[in-house]
């Protein structure tokens, strides 16, 4: 199975209500999708997000990257080269996560092809289905609480709470969201670095007192300040994951013997996919640290890829992978099943996914 061919294209999918964090705000998903064609008419799906204020990815400089680098390093390569054509995916151009690990989740799909069996077997299947949490935008604490119960009632018994924005009302909004909800839920919260160190301490050690039972805390602090990570993570009554800070299986290992984290989360945009994600849970099992998987704003070409990598691995506990079920619609045709929390992984060959309704190719 040679590769012939990339084409590339956009999909636009609206979502059911904006997505607001301490970072942006966001009214649809607007993803790049990869098609990698190969000469036997396998064809395998990858998708990347543009979320500069995060990866520093826009739309043009995913394209640029794959038409102008990635292309020319797997284009006449054999997918069962497939240790070969990783080591070329990610050496043949720096950082550009996102359009790697698009590029890297439509290799997995054909060699998943190649091989017969569905990625998740081929990485050592842990389950065959996941439990997700959604996420309650960051707005009012009367517009949270609405929210939350909204979530209840479609059947969710997890909740990421964003906050960050307007940090002095964030114990606020918690204290409004518990209850509402009272104890039938967890509360795991994210601050998209919107704190300094010492004031993520004081906030969540008074969400702590105010019995407000939070899981962990995700990313409280900017992603390059590890000390301050740590100093949180030493300090503060609630566990603390790092999400932003973790870009690269290097990144995870230092954050693991600095002991800045209690938890890692790993996302396939920020480690380049599914090869550098199976690093990152590796590391972790060695330091005995677990592991959250989650996305950005995706569609579920992406997301599919990360419930498969989720289901591969027992070390990954936590899930986030709620990306497709914030979209009004699912344009994607195959892959995992996403019935509200419950996420079940598609047993055909590679990924699954057989085509995307409304993709717009690109020239």
């Amino acid at each position: 199975m040679k590769i012939t061919n990339i084409r590339l294209g956009k999909i636009s999918v609206p979502l059911r209500v904006p997505f607001k964090t301490a970072l942006r705000t966001v009214n649809s998903v607007e993803d790049v999708i990869v098609e990698i064609e190969t000469d036997t008419g396998n064809v395998g799906y990858g998708e990347a997000p543009p979320t500069g204020v995060i990866t520093g990815d826009t739309t043009d400089a995913i394209l640029g990257a794959i038409k102008d680098h990635i292309g020319k390093a797997v284009i006449g390569r054999n997918i069962d080269d497939f240790e070969e054509l990783m080591l070329s995916l990610n050496s043949c151009i720096a950082k550009n996560s996102s359009a790697k690990a698009a590029v890297d989740i439509a290799l997995w799909d054909l060699y998943g092809q190649l091989c017969k069996i569905p990625v998740y077997k081929l990485l050592g299947k842990s389950r065959s289905s996941i439990v997700t949490d959604i996420t309650i935008s960051v707005n009012s604490p009367e517009e949270m609480a609405k929210d939350a119960i909204n979530a209840i009632e479609r059947g969710y018994d997890c909740l990421k709470i964003k906050v960050g924005a307007n940090p002095e009302l964030d114990v606020e909004r918690l204290v409004a969201v518990r209850r509402a909800v009272k104890d039938k839920v967890k509360i795991r919260i994210d601050a998209n670095q919107a704190w300094t160190p010492k004031q993520a301490v004081s906030i969540l050690n008074k969400m702590q007192e105010h019995n407000l039972d939070i899981e962990f805390a995700e990313q409280p602090v900017k992603a390059q300040d590890l000390e301050g990570l740590k100093y949180v993570t030493d300090h503060s009554y609630v566990p603390i994951l790092a999400d932003e800070s973790v870009f690269s299986p290097e990144d995870a290992v230092k954050i693991m013997q600095m002991r800045a984290a209690d938890l890692v989360n790993i996302k396939l945009m920020k480690c380049g996919g599914i090869y550098n994600g199976l690093k990152i849970a590796s590391a972790s099992e060695i330091y005995g640290v677990e592991c959250m998987i989650g996305c950005m704003l995706e569609a579920k070409v992406s997301v599919n890829a990360a419930v498969h990598l989720a289901c591969a691995k027992s070390i990954i506990t936590k899930i986030d992978l709620d990306g497709p079920l914030l979209c009004s619609e699912d344009p994607v045709i195959g892959g995992s099943i996403f019935n509200e929390r419950l996420i079940t992984v598609s047993d055909e060959p590679g990924l699954g996914i057989r085509g995307i309704n409304g993709l717009k190719y690109i020239d």
